[in-house]
């Protein structure tokens, strides 16, 4: 249950919805054991795996090259030349760039005019942050009601 709340947009006057995070972030141990009990791997070697992707990843990506995941998605390398640039095309050099970021474009497929994203369900549903009585954080009622209506517009996508 992907969940949202109205936040006012000083720019165009008008109210718009915004994604928001509930929670601590999920971490490598919870993912982990979800992974373990929906395939034929143990705990540890999943979290083994999971680590190892990252510096492959990052070595594969230090070479110049694009990451495919099957069913998550490409990640691959974008500089930033901030300020940075010159006249002529010959002037051109690394020491212009101020930052590196890595860009995710998650997999996709077409079935006729619709495309589905890999990371987005198909019976996505959101909710608003106001019509949640009880979070803990994994989006399952806890018992203890949730604030989330104090009127808070700082764009903030967090919340718990």
């Amino acid at each position: 249950m992907p969940i949202f709340k109205a936040i006012y947009k000083k720019l165009s006057k008008k109210w718009h919805p915004q994604a928001i995070t509930v929670g601590a972030p999920v971490e490598m141990d919870e993912l982990c054991k979800h992974i373990a009990r929906m395939s034929t791997v143990s705990i540890p070697d999943a979290k083994a795996a999971i680590e190892a992707l990252g510096i492959v990843m990052g070595d594969l990506m230090n070479a110049g090259r694009s990451v495919h995941v099957d069913g998550l998605g490409t990640f691959y390398y974008t500089c930033v030349s901030n300020g940075q640039g010159v006249d002529a095309e010959e002037k051109v050099n690394a020491n212009q760039i101020t930052g590196t970021r890595v860009r995710f474009v998650p997999e996709s497929s077409r079935k006729g005019n619709t495309i589905t994203r890999a990371l987005i369900s198909d019976d996505l549903v959101w909710t608003n942050i106001k019509s949640v009585s009880d979070l803990d954080g994994t989006g399952t009622s806890a018992g203890t009601p949730g604030t989330g209506e104090d009127g808070d517009d700082s764009g903030q996508g967090t919340f718990g």
